[in-house]
């Protein structure tokens, strides 16, 4: 797979348009740049925000401010708070967020997270 280049340049989040997700409870605010095969985030999900779906996408998230449970669809549960972050590759768990005092999160997605199956 032929990565694209990207060239130095900074993010002024401010500038970003926000766009609005509803939860099955609350509100998730996303701040969206997307490169070729590449996207970043800047997200804040609302006090009592409860994701609406099962995610299977790969990400790596980290909490900058709040803290959430990232529960998987096997029933476990996994409590984040500021400084710390989770990786997942596409397809490897099915999971979702919810958050009692609400969050702010880094998200990078994108084509270096898709699943790979080792071949024997």
């Amino acid at each position: 797979m032929e990565t694209p280049n990207i060239s130095f340049q900074t993010i002024n989040w401010e500038e970003i348009p926000r766009t609005r997700h509803e939860g099955e409870e609350g509100t998730a605010y996303w701040r969206t740049v997307q490169f070729p095969g590449l996207r970043i985030r800047m997200v804040e999900y609302s006090e009592g925000y409860f994701a609406d779906h099962w995610c299977k996408k790969g990400h790596i998230v980290h909490c900058l401010e709040g803290d959430f449970v990232s529960e998987l669809e096997d029933g476990e549960k996994f409590y984040l708070s500021e400084g710390m972050t989770y990786v997942v590759s596409d397809e490897l768990s099915s999971h979702r967020s919810h958050t009692l005092h609400g969050v702010k999160l880094l998200i990078i997605d994108g084509d270096f997270l898709r699943y790979n199956p080792v071949q024997k």
